[in-house]
C-alpha cells in the first residue's frame, strides 16, 4: 500500500480496510487479520495497526473478541456508507464558504471518512 504524505498513515489505513468491508473482501461478522498479521501485510509498526483497529472500534466498524481477535461488526456496511454521506455532505458545504474560509478542518486537511477518530 503506498501511503499519502498529507494524510495520517492510520487514517489511510482506516480507510482502506473500510473498502475491504464495502467491497466484500471482508464480510461482516468474519474475523479479520490480526494487529500483527495486518502490521506484516502493510508493512507498517504494529503499534499503527493498534490505532486504526481502536479507531474502527470506537466508530462500531469491528469488534473484538478478547482472547479470539478482532471481528467485522454485524451493521459495518451500513454504518460506513453513511459515514461516507455525512462526509460529503461536510466536505460539500465546506467548499461552499461565503466567508471565504479555508475548506479544510484545523489539523490541515479535508474533513475525511476517519478523522474524527
Amino acid at each position: 500500500m503506498e501511503f499519502n504524505q498529507n494524510t495520517p498513515i492510520y487514517l489511510q489505513i482506516a480507510e482502506a480496510l473500510g473498502e475491504k468491508i464495502l467491497s466484500g473482501e471482508w464480510q461482516e461478522e468474519a474475523r479479520i487479520p490480526s494487529v500483527r498479521e495486518l502490521g506484516v501485510q502493510l508493512g507498517v509498526n504494529p503499534n499503527t495497526i493498534v490505532r486504526v483497529y481502536d479507531c474502527l472500534e470506537k466508530n462500531g466498524t469491528i469488534f473484538n473478541r478478547r482472547g479470539i481477535g478482532f471481528f467485522v461488526a454485524p451493521n459495518a456496511k451500513e454504518m460506513i456508507v453513511k459515514k461516507h454521506k455525512k462526509t460529503f455532505i461536510k466536505k460539500k458545504n465546506s467548499y461552499y464558504n461565503p466567508q471565504n474560509e479555508a475548506p479544510w478542518n484545523k489539523q490541515g486537511g479535508v474533513p475525511g471518512d476517519y478523522g474524527e477518530c
